[in-house]
């Protein structure tokens, strides 16, 4: 496959993942009126569409900067309010939402079926809405070279939604198997009901993901090329439970997925899906992390930190992984009988304690597995001076996507005159919280790390946002849409890159340069890994 035709399959998945986030967003604000109510003012505030409408406004402002991140809004912050105007895509864009009616529907109509079986019902209704996709709606394609560009990107969203949740579950459900993808095979192979199954196949070998052969189906190049990618739907498709209820977040009760009480499955994410999609789409950065645990633990004895604590452990497999690459390829590891690995994972939720000990337990790793809360490192390092003799700071700390997680704390003091550089959409239970606020809130939150990172630091990887007009400069060649949709309604705070390091910097923690990455390594960066030591002055631990 050529590098230009695996760009535009990768530009494909970009597309598709835009649209899960947007069918939704936009539907829910057309339906509602919203988007008429836009092309009439043509300018307007968030203020005055949050009046009108009665809506939560920290989530119509994550719906509203969604359409700003695709080209069909202008988005500015200004002061305590939101400015909105029209592009000139707006007026083509808002005409074709109602596409999406039907793909909205199906994500509705799915929650009455088993979350990864394959059921007759949803088949045949995946299979109406193909065959009215396949007839792009009757829409010809526009002479207006703007207009068919709209077209074709509305499109690729309603194919995000016809393709997107249908490939995580094959992914799931062991279809990108090797023999699968390498050798034909018959539809009941793989599904006791062939017959639903093979009709499924056929909408993807219309999409030129297959080729069928006297009943037998054998995976194409391109198909070859999504089969490998699968993982890269998964987070974003495990966030369709919250796609689902939008018109009541935005217009409704914000805690409408907030009700779950203590040892309750989550409602507003499908976290098994999660961890799935998230193992597949991280292997990259965790190359970059062994990277810089190598150097750490091949340093002399004496300058190495004691062991790793992993806040946020989830399953532990982490950890396991870490300690696997100190064991087998540091100089640490030829050492582990006289200098032995302090191993701490902590988490917040206990359920994830109890896998991460079984998972240890089966990997044979001696560690020590504690509650640990992200908001309260000052109760972690206690636990584990009074209780295992090991100060915090003399461990390597590490966490991945967790701090944007944490659960929302207000300031207790706010920075005088602070004007937020970020662009990014934040909401706390549907109430908009200034971006000012979010970042004298992650500024106090670092500062409770910063005494124990004085020594060996804190290794981690984040999760940013980046502008909605760089966005929409960019169709295409990032996921920042699906980020800010899936973190934006479900009380996440993922700020730029550049905002992130300058928060750090306030609260003296400063990366170190040969550990720093990005990715991609461009203004498009969503990601990023740092080593961020704490300058000696910066507090006591």
């Amino acid at each position: 496959m050529t590098k230009a035709k695996k760009d535009q399959l990768r530009a494909d998945l970009f597309h598709h993942l835009d649209g899960i986030a947007t069918c939704p967003s936009a539907h829910a604000l057309h339906r509602k009126g919203v988007l008429d109510h836009l092309l009439e003012r043509k300018k307007t505030t968030l203020a005055e569409l949050t009046e009108t409408f009665h809506a939560n406004e920290g989530y119509l402002n994550v719906a509203l900067r969604i359409l700003a991140s695709q080209g069909w809004l202008h988005y500015r912050i200004e002061g305590d309010d939101i400015h909105l105007g029209l592009t000139d895509r707006s007026p083509v864009a808002f005409r074709l939402v109602p596409l999406y009616a039907e793909v909205v529907e199906l994500i509705r109509f799915s929650e009455r079926f088993h979350k990864r079986k394959f059921e007759r019902e949803p088949f045949l209704f995946l299979e109406r809405i193909f065959a009215n996709y396949r007839k792009r709606y009757g829409l010809e394609p526009a002479a207006d070279e703007r207009e068919r560009a709209v077209q074709e990107q509305v499109l690729k969203h309603i194919e995000g939604i016809i393709v997107g949740p249908t490939v995580v579950a094959l992914g799931m459900g062991g279809m990108f198997h090797q023999y699968f993808m390498e050798a034909y095979f018959k539809p009941e192979e793989f599904h006791r009901d062939a017959e639903s199954f093979e009709r499924l196949l056929d909408i993807f070998t219309h999409l030129g993901w297959f080729e069928k052969k006297n009943g037998t189906y054998r995976f194409t190049e391109k198909g070859f090329f999504y089969a490998k990618r699968a993982s890269a739907y998964g987070v974003t498709v495990s966030y369709i439970p919250t796609f689902r209820k939008l018109p009541e977040l935005i217009f409704g009760d914000p805690s409408v997925l907030r009700t779950a009480g203590p040892g309750e499955p989550e409602q507003h994410v499908d976290r098994e899906m999660n961890v799935w999609g998230s193992g597949g789409a991280h292997s990259n950065y965790f190359r970059k992390i062994d990277e810089v645990v190598i150097d750490l633990f091949n340093q002399p004895i004496e300058l190495q930190p004691k062991g790793i604590a992993d806040m946020g452990c989830g399953n532990g497999a982490f950890l396991i992984h870490l300690f696997d690459v100190i064991e087998q390829r540091t100089l640490r590891g030829t050492m582990l009988e006289e200098y032995p690995l302090f191993l701490v994972g902590a988490d917040f939720n206990e359920t994830a304690l109890k896998v991460t000990r079984a998972n240890l337990i089966k990997a044979d790793i001696w560690a020590k597995v504690v509650w640990g809360d992200i908001g309260r490192p000052d109760l972690l390092a206690n636990d584990l001076k009074e209780n295992y003799g090991i100060e915090l700071h003399d461990l390597l700390n590490v966490r991945t996507f967790l701090d944007h997680n944490r659960i929302w704390q207000e300031p207790s003091t706010r920075t005088p005159g602070r004007v937020s550089a970020s662009t990014g959409a934040f909401a706390h239970r549907g109430r908009r919280i200034p971006n000012a606020e979010v970042e004298d809130s992650l500024l106090e939150h670092l500062q409770k790390w910063a005494p124990y990172l004085r020594r060996f630091g804190l290794l981690v990887i984040e999760l940013h946002t980046i502008s909605p007009a760089l966005a929409a400069a960019n169709l295409g060649k990032t996921a920042a849409t699906a980020y800010d949709a899936t973190h934006g309604f479900s009380d996440q705070y993922i700020v730029e890159l550049e905002v992130f390091e300058r928060i750090a910097a306030e609260a003296g923690l400063f990366p170190v340069a040969e550990y720093s990455s990005k990715f991609p390594d461009s203004p498009l960066a969503t990601v990023s890994i740092n080593l961020l030591l704490a300058d000696r002055s910066s507090g006591k631990s």
